[in-house]
């Protein structure tokens, strides 16, 4: 891998670039999204802290992300144990300071980690809909992009520990993640959870026996349309990270293109057909959310997996994220307007082990893909350990520090703003000037 970091710019990297300047579509897709699901009132409010988290996570990953995420092949911190190394933080210089970018893999992954870290960044922002405040959020997002993601991505992308698990103890090709199902949508999603958790849910959302209420969203438009955008910038962000972490050549790109597509549609199809027999009709934000679930779940395997196999992902996904709603919402009583904690923390868990069951890694240099491919014998594990590292480690980690964040700078806004309508309160004009929008009575409790 320290070959790479030399290495001109080639036919793959100029592909490369490519991708990469597709991912914004993705962040441009969850912000409707977000919006669509979340009450008319605050519809101004969610697009600008979309704009916001995204230039808060793209400096704070400048700033000292890349530093700690590294690139394999570049200088990592190293615990020896059991005789064996493992890298557990990059040791880059801060503020890039220094650092030689003149090599086309450094500067690619420069780049798609702070688009990476900017689309991790807007996971959560649909499960604080209607009620995160702006200040509150941009911190968050700077801890998000600056310490959690990056450690995160060292240890899959960076040559960390989790990478290593194939060469230090014979587990497959070590924990595997093509396109980000753990590193962006899992570590995404369960910052979501925490969020969710600190915040509690809206006034109004459950009654006095703990029933919820159907709040639904002001715009199926807006979500069903970023639904699209998601898919163009998931292609490019899938491909990028498969030429960028996992060798692989300019013809791996149209597999990967091909099992997102798939697995989207099949997660999307399984959501719909699941709410409609249900009850009795089917369910557009469901169906939404399981479309971006089988997006996030493509993420993990698409490099290699068969098409049909893609399908069998997205499906499970589609079915998972639509059980996963009702399950957070109803028993958990975790309030989550935007279905973030479902579509990518779920999805991106099941992604992630989709690439074990799958049993066909192929190794990091991606010359065989699908049905060609070897079973490794381990994998299955390699990929459990990282889910156990996800939920172990990272959910505990980032509820720590976003509770931290709550001591020092309430999160939540005043019952005063959640009523009036967060465009009003924190930014003094609504996004529908034109019309009026709706302030429901909240319930007292």
């Amino acid at each position: 891998m320290s070959g790479l970091v030399s290495a001109p710019f080639d036919a793959n990297s100029d592909l490369c670039v490519v991708f990469i300047l597709l991912v914004p579509l993705a962040g441009a897709g969850l912000a409707l999204i977000n919006t669509g699901l979340g009450r008319s009132r605050s519809a101004a409010h969610m697009m600008m802290s979309s704009l916001c988290v995204f230039a808060v996570a793209v400096l704070a990953y400048t700033v000292c992300g890349f530093a700690w995420q590294g690139f394999a092949g570049q200088a990592a911190h190293v615990l020896k144990l059991g005789g064996k190394p493992w890298s557990w933080l990059g040791a880059g210089p801060l503020f890039l300071h220094h650092m030689p970018l003149t090599h086309s893999p450094v500067q690619l992954s420069l780049l798609l980690g702070m688009l990476s870290a900017a689309l991790a960044g807007l996971i959560p922002l649909g499960a604080g809909s209607d009620r995160w405040r702006l200040g509150a959020c941009c911190i968050s997002t700077a801890v998000l992009a600056g310490w959690t993601y990056p450690m995160f991505a060292h240890w899959v992308w960076g040559g960390g520990w989790l990478a290593q698990l194939g060469a230090n103890y014979g587990l497959g090709q070590g924990f595997f993640d093509s396109g980000g199902a753990s590193t962006i949508q899992a570590v995404g999603g369960l910052t979501a959870l925490s969020i969710a958790w600190i915040l509690g849910a809206r006034r109004g959302k459950y009654a006095h026996d703990g029933m919820p209420s159907a709040i639904p969203g002001h715009n199926a438009v807006f979500v069903l349309f970023g639904c699209v955008l998601a898919l163009v910038g998931w292609w490019g962000l899938n491909s990028a990270g498969a030429i960028l972490y996992n060798g692989a050549d300019a013809g791996t790109t149209v597999l990967v293109a091909i099992d997102s597509t798939l697995s989207a549609a099949a997660a999307a199809l399984a959501a719909a057909i699941v709410t409609n027999t249900r009850f009795g009709k089917p369910d557009a934000s469901l169906t939404a959310n399981g479309w971006i679930g089988g997006l996030a779940a493509s993420s993990g395997a698409c490099a290699f997996a068969p098409p049909m196999a893609a399908v069998v992902i997205g499906a499970f996904a589609g079915v998972l994220v639509t059980f996963a709603v009702e399950w957070f919402e109803v028993r958990m009583s975790v309030d989550d307007p935007g279905g973030s904690i479902s579509a990518h923390a779920i999805g991106g868990l099941w992604g992630i082990l989709a690439v074990g069951v799958l049993g066909n890694v192929p190794a990091r240099t991606l010359s065989a893909v699908g049905d060609g491919a070897t079973p490794h014998p381990g994998q299955w594990l390699a990929q459990v350990l990282g889910i156990v590292t996800l939920v172990g480690f990272v959910l505990p980690l980032s509820y720590t520090l976003n509770w931290i964040v709550n001591r020092v700078y309430p999160q939540r806004v005043a019952t005063e703003g959640e009523r009036q309508g967060m465009d009003l309160y924190e930014l003094g004009a609504g996004a529908y000037p034109e019309f009026i929008t709706h302030s429901e009575e909240f319930t007292e409790r």
